[in-house]
């Protein structure tokens, strides 16, 4: 038995052999059970060289999609993981760990939720009603995974592809198109008008919990395969690039304080600075980023920018904020940075918009003894073509309390 455990092409061919057998429909537990007595332990990297060695030898990579739940069900627990390499904070693969974290976190809550619903005694609509409500904000949140996978797609993918690694990063990607899906049916029975406990119970099987499987099964399959593998190939200077072009796409339900960068990323960074000056050129004038970004944060009032396909790309960092923001909604549907019970007046603001019926949108409440402004401002171009929305709040308390007047002559 020793032998077989500490030979590698011994390894691989048992389990490609058990791998077929869920291929020709053999019990998952069964074939769990042979992959324990023959082999125990296996290390990450020949998982993924036995998935690409079966596409190459024919195995149709959507038969390996298919199969995928089942290797991950068979191989939970039996992949060697000691050799993994550590990760400083920031670097890619860490921010990819805790966002899985805050992944697991959300399907928790998405099942207490349905758990407490199901168990609700018959008459109890209107708390029905509320935790129905609380499990839809849920999953708003939850197809944040979009940008945690468009990461991966965009960024990670093509550098594992150039190294030859193209099967697991194809079938993964399927299994990213069938998890959002998911997520979206759920998400569109979630919204149905009077939805009532019966119907989500009945859904759920079909729909909903097979939507967070999907997500608890893939951080499995990043945590023990993909993410320890990637970390085997890729050097510190793809790791670079992965971090900086990060940003562009956006973290899920994670905000990291601080971006991984290699020492040659940085003086990079900073020759470019200096080469270019770094200026932005408008009609009146022209600013360096620094200037620019000293403004923005120096205003005293808080601004979230949406772009035309409703995706938030930017806000404000200044010292005091009204409402907390962090990069996590960065690339987020704007809806879903709104509770669910005002989706549909995000809904008109954003139609109203687009089709020029209105150009802006005020608001003010009172929060916590304080009077809080807060405007919306459809943003266009010279053309008059649609190009986005500026949320502006204030908080306009102080002004409202103020009498008489204080010149600049009266400063000291």
């Amino acid at each position: 038995m020793s032998e077989i455990i500490n030979n590698s092409e011994q390894r691989k061919k048992i389990l490609k052999g058990l791998i077929l057998k869920l291929h020709q429909g053999w019990d998952q537990e069964d074939v769990r059970l042979e992959l324990q007595e023959s082999l125990r332990q296996i290390p990450y990297g020949e998982v993924v060289e036995v998935e690409q060695e079966l596409i190459a030898e024919g195995l149709p990579a959507e038969e390996v999609l298919k199969l995928c739940d089942a290797h991950s069900a068979v191989l939970q627990g039996n992949i060697d993981l000691e050799a993994v390499k550590p990760v400083p904070e920031g670097h890619p693969v860490d921010v990819f760990q805790k966002e899985n974290k805050e992944l697991i976190n959300t399907t928790a809550k998405a099942r207490m939720l349905l758990r407490e619903i199901s168990e609700m005694a018959e008459g109890a609509a209107g708390k029905e009603n509320e935790k129905i409500l609380q499990l839809r904000g849920v999953f708003n949140l939850l197809y944040d995974v979009d940008k945690h996978y468009q990461r991966k797609e965009y960024l990670l993918f093509p550098f594992l592809e150039s190294k030859g690694i193209t099967g697991p990063p194809k079938v993964m990607w399927g299994k990213h198109d069938e998890i959002r899906e998911l997520i979206k049916g759920s998400i569109e029975i979630l919204q149905q008008p009077g939805l009532t406990k019966n119907d989500l119970l009945a859904a759920a099987p079909l729909v909903i919990e097979p939507a967070l499987f999907g997500v608890e099964d893939m951080t499995v399959k990043e945590e023990q395969i993909l993410l320890p593998m990637a970390l085997d190939k890729l050097n510190n200077s793809e790791w670079d690039q992965i971090s900086r072009q990060s940003l562009e796409i956006g973290f899920c339900l994670y905000d990291p304080p601080n971006l991984w960068q290699t020492e040659e990323g940085a003086r990079e960074d900073t020759g470019m600075l200096q080469k270019h000056d770094n200026r932005v050129q408008f009609p009146s004038g022209n600013l360096r980023a620094e200037e620019l970004l000293s403004i923005l944060n120096s205003v005293p009032f808080d601004m979230t920018f949406v772009d035309k396909d409703d995706k938030v790309k930017y806000f404000t960092q200044g010292t005091e904020r009204i409402f907390q923001r962090n990069r996590a909604i960065l690339n987020r549907d704007v809806r879903h940075c709104h509770p669910p019970a005002s989706a549909h007046i995000v809904d008109k603001i954003i139609d109203d918009f687009k089709s020029g019926r209105q150009n802006r949108a005020p608001f003010w409440i009172n929060m916590k003894g304080r009077m809080i402004h807060i405007e919306y401002f459809a943003l266009r171009n010279a053309n008059g073509e649609y190009l986005g929305i500026l949320e502006v709040s204030q908080d306009i308390t102080r002004y409202r309390e103020l009498q008489g007047e204080q010149r600049i002559l009266s400063y000291t």
